[in-house]
């Protein structure tokens, strides 16, 4: 099966809550750059300090997210590993997973998890 560099929708959530902290470490060193002007400091500092509190948003999001997750053992590396919708992948090896019998043997799509496609 080709994954296409998928990643567990729980990892993908993580990434990007990291993304978001380093995202805001380099607007705020921006302001360093406008020193003297007080307002474009402020507001650099004011942008990255958002960043950096949507990323702690983000990840209490996902926290309660995953505590309402499926776990299931993954068939192929074996691990314990969590499932958000009908289809996701291994949070270890990326093995495509579903719990629904109707899409066994069927190409991994993550259009599956939406209500439209069957």
């Amino acid at each position: 099966m080709g994954n296409k560099n998928y990643k567990s929708k729980i990892n993908r959530i993580r990434s990007f809550a990291l993304a978001l902290i380093f995202i805001g470490f380099v607007v705020m060193y921006g302001a360093i750059f406008f020193r003297e002007n007080v307002i474009l400091v402020l507001l650099f500092m004011g942008l990255g300090l958002l960043c950096i509190i949507l990323s702690t948003v983000v990840y209490l999001w996902i926290g309660m997210l995953s505590t309402r997750a499926v776990k299931v053992v993954c068939p192929n590396c074996g691990k314990l590993t969590k499932m958000l919708g009908r289809v996701d992948m291994c949070m270890y090896c990326n093995e495509p997973l579903t719990l629904d019998p109707t899409l066994e043997g069927k190409e991994f799509d993550e259009a599956y998890n939406k209500k439209s496609k069957a």
